[in-house]
């Protein structure tokens, strides 16, 4: 019996719910501006995969890395819940917002 594909599915279910919950985290505190991480993170990780031998270890290299350019959609898309109320906005965000356009308005005139 080969158990390889259900170990591959079961950690791709895994990591759907793990970057549901990053994702929210990640726009809460550091706002959609952390995506080029997240694309840095993806394509490491796809060509990692690359070179792998194990075929287990390279799918859920690969499944990890296409997650983690999925994300950046959902980081844009998350900000958009944010705005609609559907999710909290970090409260010392809209302070540090504040502020800067303050600055910015000082600044340009």
């Amino acid at each position: 019996m080969n158990l390889n594909g259900v170990f591959v599915g079961f950690t791709v279910f895994c990591f759907i719910g793990l970057f549901h919950v990053i994702v929210v985290k990640a726009e809460y505190f550091f706002t959609k501006r952390i995506w080029p991480l997240f694309l840095i993170a993806g394509i490491l990780l796809l060509l990692w995969s690359l070179w792998i031998q194990n075929t287990v270890a390279s799918s859920i290299s690969s499944v990890l890395g296409i997650t983690c350019l999925w994300s950046i959609k959902e980081l844009f898309e998350q900000e958009r819940r944010v705005e609609c109320g559907w999710f909290p906005q970090n409260p010392k965000r809209s302070t540090m917002q504040k502020y800067q356009k303050k600055h910015i308005d000082e600044t340009m005139g």
